[in-house]
């Protein structure tokens, strides 16, 4: 890769390249240890003499912004200071809506590793011991040597076959949604095709109805793409149909987990649903974003599998089977959104890398996907056990579970009067994370409570962690 450096004319060629040079540096765009070329390579590359670049080099280093090592080459000092670039964006004509970026507040999002607490009960991150790495490697060499037949050139924007066939027979038979290849979309996570969905579905001043409490990002999501967004209270049933005004153009539910609270809709409440969905011309977007992992019961039936008019759009990820690092995720389409959503990926991303595809289409045909979710669930099972017995136990003094039958994340509301800000904090002191479920109310009254993952935190530090959560509560109440 070659430097760059502009020459002009053939005057004052070492002044050019040294002020270039400085500039590079103290501006940060040759970063502390950078090396530079050598000045034989330089020079042919700007067909200007060796010596002029030996002379500048030379004095940069005199500067105390390069430093020479014998037999390694020269490079940019690391005492060399960066200046800070400074660039306000008040004169722009789009000032008004970079504020409104700007000012977003972005919830959910994970930290890196280095900062996470000894004990967090963040919600969404899944468990690395256990994740197979000696198949998915396996599939990996499959999946290079199926893109080592590659001719260059860009895959299909909906994906590749393989994998949207695999996908298309997993939901089939783990959550009996009714699809073909031809239906389904792969994405970058549940979150880009809430975003494609968006894009295609809303207009500024539109109406979409959401649930409340529920997911932030997608409230968020399509609030940016200018809709006007109805928070939806939701009961011991699921979003109170009823409360959805007529005008909405889209309706986002959680119906087989509800995100945060965890109760299933019932069946009344999904038929009532899908009815007036018809009858107001609305699309729904069905999230089932962790379903394969239930505890109790029968398995409900999806939205989907109970539509027959083309009214639900199916959304899941492997964000929470795999790894959320992994960023693939799908939509089942009805008929008359596949050309629409295709082309709103076609034209916004191109189409997913399809390393990871042909990996995950090898993961799915084999048999290692479903069975990492058994050895998974015996896990998330194990673990919800123990927080349940607490909560039933010495914590039941202040908290109450909201019932929860699927996924890896329970909530919690206060019995008595718990300022949950000052346990938050006071937690975070004692290397325990906590994460309140306010945080996921809109426009209804927040709710006094927690929400507890435990996909990321080991089965043998529950009980330390819930033992420190109870000596602060102990003492602040």
């Amino acid at each position: 890769m070659e430097l760059h450096i502009v020459i002009q004319g053939s005057k004052d060629l070492s002044g050019q390249l040294y002020r270039q040079l400085r500039e590079a540096i103290e501006s940060g765009r040759l970063k502390a240890g950078t090396r530079l070329p050598p000045s034989r390579l330089l020079a042919e590359q700007l067909g200007i003499s060796r010596k002029t670049v030996s002379d500048t080099y030379s004095l940069l280093t005199y500067d105390n912004l390069l430093t020479g090592k014998v037999g390694s080459g020269t490079f940019v000092n690391a005492q060399a200071v960066g200046q800070e670039r400074k660039q306000g964006h008040e004169s722009l004509a789009s000032a008004a809506i970079i504020d409104k970026w700007r000012n977003l507040a972005t919830t959910m999002g994970h930290p890196p590793m280095d900062a996470m607490l000894r004990y967090d009960f963040i919600g969404g991150a899944t468990t690395r011991s256990q994740f197979p790495q000696d198949d998915w490697r396996r599939c990996a060499q499959h999946a290079l040597r199926q893109t080592a037949k590659s001719r260059g050139l860009y895959s299909q924007a909906a994906g590749l076959p393989a994998l949207r066939d695999a996908i298309a027979r997993h939901v089939a038979f783990s959550r009996g949604v009714h699809c073909s290849a031809l239906d389904v979309l792969v994405c970058h996570g549940a979150q880009q095709a809430l975003d494609l969905l968006a894009r295609v579905l809303i207009e500024p001043g539109c109406t979409v109805a959401v649930e409340d409490p529920g997911y932030p990002p997608a409230r968020q999501l399509f609030a940016a793409q200018g809709a006007e967004v109805i928070g939806v209270p939701v009961d011991a049933e699921g979003i109170c149909v009823a409360a959805i005004p007529e005008h909405v153009r889209l309706i986002y539910v959680t119906p087989s987990h509800q995100f945060p609270l965890g109760m299933p809709m019932s069946q009344a409440r999904r038929e009532a649903l899908l009815e007036k969905a018809l009858r107001i011309g609305a699309v729904i977007i069905e999230d089932d974003y962790d379903c394969e992992f239930r505890y109790e019961g029968r398995p409900s039936e999806t939205l989907q599998s109970l539509d027959r008019q083309g009214a639900v759009v199916y959304v899941g990820t492997f964000s929470k089977s795999l790894q959320p690092e992994l960023r693939l995720g799908y939509c089942i389409l009805p008929p008359a959104l596949v050309s629409a959503v295709t082309a709103a990926k076609q034209i916004t991303d191109c189409h997913c890398a399809t390393l990871p595809q042909w990996t995950l289409a090898k993961f799915i045909d084999e048999g290692c996907l479903l069975k990492h979710i058994r050895r998974c669930h015996a896990l998330y099972s194990s673990r919800r056990e123990r927080l349940l017995a607490r909560f039933n136990g010495d914590l039941a003094r202040w908290f109450e579970v909201v019932p929860s039958v699927a996924g890896f994340h329970l909530a919690v509301q206060t019995r008595v009067p718990v300022d949950i800000p000052l346990l938050v904090d006071l937690a975070r002191k004692v290397d325990v994370g906590l994460y309140p479920l306010a945080d996921f109310s809109y426009q209804t009254p927040p709710r006094n409570g927690l929400t507890f993952g435990y996909g990321a935190i080991e089965t043998l530090d529950i009980d330390p962690a819930l033992d420190r959560v109870r000596d602060i509560l102990e003492q602040i109440t």
